[in-house]
């Protein structure tokens, strides 16, 4: 389970407008009859229009200046290992979210007139969407980059010689594109990954959009607070402050769990993902502890996030540490690019 909590900016800048990201959001309806089109929706309506969604989010931001976000994404990617326990992915995926965002207000150390923010305060709509598509970043697209490096050399040549020489044959040109394309070490079903390929498997997913003023417009709730749980005179008032991250994300692995069953291995928690990010050797002695077949489960998750992972020796738990070390680099390198996702 990766979750993503981010303000959305346009040009370096926070974005004045949720009309982009809500256009963006409606991709997968595009062409669809309004029969199969996905809708957007909230803690108590599964048909909410787009339009309704920029309307109540663009008109709530109540006293934010133009550098402050008026509203954050929020963003929950199951595994395909998660989504597989899901009977109806869709279905079970909206109630999973009406349940997270519930934990998402208890996560705030405010008050709104004296009482502990509830979901009701909560602005926010969901989306379900089914399809990803590779990115830049992803690690079998990084794979293949220097193959696609010569590959696009290649039709450049192809251009170059058919403008010059119309007559000229570019078979050979065209028999080593072929060739390099089946050279490539990271395919899906034959096929080169690259950069905008669908990617295959359970791509289910959800996508919040949640206002950073209450559903009243009159209190500001941000996720971005840097403060966990403080307090702060405001006006001559002792105000609390603060939105607790880590105890957002360990909840809404919890709910999930509770909710669908799920057995958590050592990969997919929060926590241990968390300790990876910032102390990788901590990290590593605790897979080295792991049985055998959860380790190979770990080693297999770094291998696909591009971490070049060495064979373990059978030479006890201290040489296999002192070897896995030298991984370190590589491992760092991953969580940089955001191969490995907290």
């Amino acid at each position: 389970m990766y979750i993503t909590i981010s303000p959305q900016k346009s040009g370096g800048n926070f974005s004045v407008s949720v009309a982009d990201y809500v256009n963006y959001l409606e991709k997968e309806n595009e062409n669809l009859p309004v029969s199969e089109q996905a809708f957007f929706f909230n803690q108590g309506e599964d048909r909410v229009p787009w339009q309704q969604v920029i309307d109540q989010i663009d008109g709530n931001t109540a006293k934010l200046s133009r550098n402050e976000p008026r509203f954050y994404a929020i963003t929950i990617s199951p595994s395909q290992r998660e989504l597989r326990t899901l009977q109806n992915p869709t279905e079970d995926l909206k109630a999973y979210t009406r349940q997270v965002m519930q934990r998402y207000a208890e996560c705030f150390n405010r008050e709104i007139h004296g009482r502990p923010v509830s979901v009701s305060d909560i602005l926010f709509f969901g989306k379900i969407e089914h399809k990803r598509y590779y990115k830049g970043t992803d690690a079998e697209v990084r794979q293949n980059q220097p193959i696609a490096s010569q590959i696009l050399e290649l039709k450049h040549e192809i251009r170059r010689v058919q403008r010059e020489k119309p007559d000229a044959s570019v078979s050979k040109l065209k028999h080593e594109i072929e060739r390099l394309e089946r050279l490539a070490p990271a395919q899906v079903e034959g096929q080169r990954i690259r950069e905008g390929m669908e990617k295959p498997g359970p791509q289910t997913h959800i996508h919040i959009i949640v206002s950073r003023k209450d559903a009243s417009n009159s209190v500001s709730l941000s996720p971005g607070s840097k403060y966990k749980a403080s307090e702060v005179v405001l006006g001559g008032k002792t105000v609390k402050r603060g939105f607790d991250r880590d105890q957002f994300f360990q909840k809404a692995e919890q709910v999930f769990d509770r909710q669908f069953g799920h057995q958590r291995s050592f990969v997919e928690r929060y926590e241990t993902r968390k300790l990876l990010s910032t102390d990788p050797d901590r990290y590593l002695k605790a897979l080295l502890g792991l049985p055998s077949s959860e380790k190979a489960a770990v080693l297999k998750a770094l291998s696909a996030a591009g971490v070049r992972m060495p064979m373990l020796p059978t030479g006890g738990p201290d040489l296999a540490l002192k070897v896995l070390k030298k991984a370190r680099r590589s491992l760092q390198k991953a969580i940089s690019s955001a191969s490995i996702n907290i």
